[in-house]
């Protein structure tokens, strides 16, 4: 699988759910499942299941609230950032509050510029 080198703020669709698995995942093993859904939409045992937290609230919620983001509207779009007290605060812009939300995960836990297969990208 060929990789590419990605800025978090550029971070969209699948590409953005594979850094978000692998950002949220403490275990290697469930990072490796979550992201295999996000490129295979099945998990390793064949039960379908998209992993998909950029759209859908049922899985971005939980982790809204376990890594404490905080986001909110601004002119026409969302803004996310991560609880980083008494640290510089990075915010990520866009269109949509799971976006921005997700991103605000991605960059906290793995940084502003992430690598992700390369298929993955729009």
């Amino acid at each position: 699988m060929s990789m590419t080198a990605v800025k978090t703020q550029d971070l969209t669709g699948a590409a953005l759910d594979w850094a978000v698995a692998g950002a949220t995942n403490e275990q290697g093993y469930w990072a490796e499942l979550f992201q295999q859904c996000v490129i295979t939409g099945k998990t390793l045992g064949g039960i379908s299941l998209k992993y998909s937290p950029s759209t859908d609230w049922s899985q971005a919620g939980p982790l809204l609230e376990k890594h404490k983001i905080g986001f909110g509207p601004v002119r026409g779009g969302w803004v996310a950032h991560p609880n980083r007290p008494n640290e510089p605060t990075d915010w990520m812009r866009a269109e949509a509050p799971l976006v921005a939300i997700c991103r605000a995960i991605v960059a906290d836990k793995l940084g502003m510029v992430v690598t992700v297969p390369a298929e993955l990208i729009q």
